[in-house]
């Protein structure tokens, strides 16, 4: 009966150590997905900045002729 016991004890151990595990990796997976979004979004902006500066550059250089 005692051996029934520890096997009881070390399964709720490995259930706790599995569902501390699943729940850091939704936390890093929903951390990613964010990160991934505001890349993203950092990405546009540069490259909305890139046009403006071309558009900027040739303005300077009519303005300049």
């Amino acid at each position: 009966m005692a051996k029934k016991t520890r096997l009881t004890a070390a399964a709720v151990k490995i259930g706790a150590a599995v569902g501390r595990a699943d729940r850091t990796a939704h936390k890093v997976a929903k951390a990613v997905q964010t990160a991934r979004k505001e890349v993203a979004d950092l990405s546009k902006q540069v490259e909305k900045l890139a046009r403006d500066v071309k558009k900027a550059s040739r303005r300077v250089k009519r303005a300049l002729r």
